[in-house]
């Protein structure tokens, strides 16, 4: 009995190791086999973000990015399906597999790199302000002592906190009211509970122009880098990566991607 009590920890110990390894592969396993064979990939998105991923009157998830990557993937006859997620733990998703790829308005930043590999861009991007006119905002350092709304886990909270003499430097408490979708933030926009939100031109300019009084609002550019949408991918998918970036040039090459373009934007945006 002795002897057994001895060895079996040491056992346990000498094949730990190698247990770990075996369950590392399998999340460092490039995806693309397993997409392929069940002709399925599961994209991840902010279901309310306007006009790129959103659900409509009907329930149903559409926007440009939904077009664009079932065009994409459409190419090697894979399904897409679209699964909403907490934006502020998308990289979390990505990791944990629950997803394969974040595709939604999603910026190219060097915080991400450290976590995820991107596409080809597919679309250029910026940050700006809404707010309503009364306020008198018409320039980034209007928003001195004034509360400012931004989506948490967003492009531009990303860009506030990287480059604070921006913005940052002015709010009330240098702290913004953080939400977790533009829809809760536009409701206290409207209602005077935040002075300005901080956010994606290509939302800003979609919802302004469904709006029934658009008038009421003034859109404030600042400088900020300008951004480029990309694909969010595991690192360790190299030939999923390889197909997607194949994918985005065909569709480019062939008009297709424009002409997507135009049905969600009306005019061309550059890429």
């Amino acid at each position: 009995m002795k002897k057994k009590k001895i060895w079996l920890p040491l056992l346990l110990f000498l094949l730990f190791p190698l247990l770990t390894a075996c369950g590392r592969a399998k999340t460092n396993t490039d995806q693309w086999p397993r997409i392929k064979a069940t002709k399925r990939v599961i994209v991840g998105l902010d279901d309310t973000f306007v006009p790129l991923g959103f659900q409509n009157k009907a329930g149903q998830i559409v926007g440009f990015d939904v077009d664009l990557a079932r065009a994409v993937f459409n190419l090697y006859g894979v399904k897409v399906d679209f699964q909403p997620i907490d934006w502020s733990m998308k990289e979390n998703e990505l990791q944990n597999q629950t997803i394969d790829l974040i595709w939604n308005g999603y910026s190219k930043t060097a915080e991400r790199a450290k976590k995820v590999n991107f596409s080809n861009s597919y679309m250029k991007n910026d940050q700006v302000i809404v707010a309503l006119k009364k306020r008198g905002i018409r320039r980034f350092n209007d928003m001195k002592g004034k509360r400012l709304g931004v989506q948490n886990g967003s492009s531009g909270y990303d860009r506030f906190e990287q480059q604070p003499q921006l913005l940052k430097d002015f709010i009330q408490n240098r702290t913004p009211v953080l939400y977790d979708s533009f829809n809760e933030a536009f409701m206290d926009l409207n209602a005077g509970r935040i002075d300005g939100l901080l956010i994606d031109r290509t939302y800003a300019d979609y919802y302004l122009s469904h709006d029934r009084n658009p008038a009421r609002y003034k859109l404030v550019a600042g400088n900020f880098k300008h951004e480029s949408f990309v694909v969010g991918i595991r690192k360790s998918d190299r030939e999923l990566s390889r197909k997607l970036n194949a994918g985005l040039k065909t569709l480019k090459r062939s008009g297709k991607l424009a002409k997507i373009k135009h049905k969600w934007f009306g005019t061309e945006r550059p890429d």
